[in-house]
């Protein structure tokens, strides 16, 4: 196959480009320059401009670009921004892909979790609505601007998915060095529900979609049993062989984070209804197993 890939360069579009090459899949990088290399199709998310010409012929077309959402505090222009990239980019390659005399059979979006907003400890698959807050609304527009791919008869996965455990970015790479440093502990009262999934199983649950054409629509991408934040604390304290004595408290957890720190401290007990039912076999079903194959 030939898959086109925003956001390429990412902790999960490095990981998935990696393991479509290795089993001899032409990848398509697009990129915010001009080319310098064969494989690569500029594209411009803020101008909304795609090169169409470089995208055809794609067997699929991958979005995963978008801003980091813990990457700065939650003021209005990074709210702006955190829209604009996934919006923006998102309209941009669906009407690209509508566009071409030959569509490709699947755009595969990203998307997020938090389209639930706070589950609490309810139990939340696919059917679910969405929730109330900045990320959960966000979460909505983003997926509906895929809409011109849809209307155009393409196939259109939403990946919702959940805290990827890797120790190389991401929000988990951050979790990493502040264990084994002995300053990890549990955020909050840590009875907010996480779910994961390990970026092994994440990549392999975005190729699993790309070849099933029975799957459209939502799909969370997450762990069969989601884990309390106390859990997930034991888990790395375990895996990793250090004590975890320094929990943060809610109220320095906002001073920090701001906004962003409800998010935090939410509880997501979010569960992979449609891909275990497509037949999906997770390879890191566990939380121990997840963070010992994010070190392996």
């Amino acid at each position: 196959m030939r898959i086109a890939i925003a956001g390429a360069s990412g902790l999960i579009g490095t990981a998935l480009g990696q393991s479509l090459r290795a089993d001899g899949h032409e990848v398509v990088r697009l990129v915010r320059r001009p080319p310098r290399a064969s494989g690569e199709v500029e594209w411009d998310p803020a101008r909304e401009y795609v090169d169409t010409a470089g995208l055809a012929g794609s067997d699929a077309v991958v979005n995963l670009a978008g801003a980091g959402v813990g990457d700065h505090r939650w003021t209005d222009a990074y709210k702006k921004e955190l829209r604009d990239s996934r919006i923006l980019g998102t309209a941009t390659l669906a009407d690209a892909a509508a566009s071409l005399d030959v569509p490709p059979r699947v755009l595969l979006c990203g998307s997020a979790l938090g389209f639930y907003g706070d589950t609490g400890d309810r139990v939340t698959d696919e059917s679910a609505p969405p929730g109330d807050g900045f990320l959960a609304s966000l979460c909505v527009d983003w997926e509906e601007s895929a809409r011109p791919a849809e209307e155009a008869g393409i196939r259109t996965v939403f990946a919702r998915t959940g805290l990827v455990v890797a120790k190389e970015g991401g929000a988990w790479g951050r979790l990493f060095p502040l264990f084994k440093a002995c300053l990890g502990g549990r955020i909050g009262d840590g009875r907010q529900y996480w779910s994961f999934i390990a970026l092994h199983d994440h990549v392999a649950a975005l190729r699993h979609i790309l070849d099933t054409d029975a799957l459209s629509g939502p799909v969370n991408l997450t762990a069969p049993e989601p884990v309390t934040n106390r859990e997930v604390t034991a888990a790395m304290g375990r895996v990793l062989h250090r004590p975890t004595p320094f929990p943060v408290p809610a109220p320095a957890l906002r001073l920090a984070l701001g906004e962003f720190a409800g998010d935090v401290l939410m509880s997501q007990r979010v569960v992979p209804g449609r891909l275990l039912d497509s037949g999906f076999t997770f390879a890191f079903p566990g939380i121990d197993d997840a963070i010992r194959a994010a070190l392996g």
